[in-house]
């Protein structure tokens, strides 16, 4: 899988990289064909959720998105990661009925 991690605004610490790095990793116990992942974090205006994720999953013929916005960047990471894992399950479970 090929992982590209993108800051907007902001020089993202190794700390932080290597967080997301560790919670992409998780998505390919839930589904293993996914070819890349792409996240943006960047800095958003709203002053209640000022650091927002965002997560484009490519797998076979299709591209999975989620975003999120929360208080820290680690945190944000951690539900669009939740949210996809969520979104991958339903994928696979329609793809077997059919």
């Amino acid at each position: 899988m090929k992982t590209t991690i993108t800051s907007r605004h902001f020089e993202a610490s190794e700390h932080l990289k290597d967080f997301a790095n560790n919670q992409l990793e998780r998505l390919t116990t839930v589904f293993d064909r996914i070819t890349s992942c792409s996240l943006v974090m960047e800095e958003h205006p709203d002053p209640d959720f000022p650091q927002s994720a965002e997560l484009i999953v490519h797998i076979p013929q299709k591209s999975l998105t989620a975003k999120s916005a929360s208080s820290t960047y680690e945190k944000a990471v951690h539900d669009v990661v939740e949210n996809m894992k969520r979104q991958l399950k339903r994928y696979k479970e329609k793809k077997l009925q059919y």
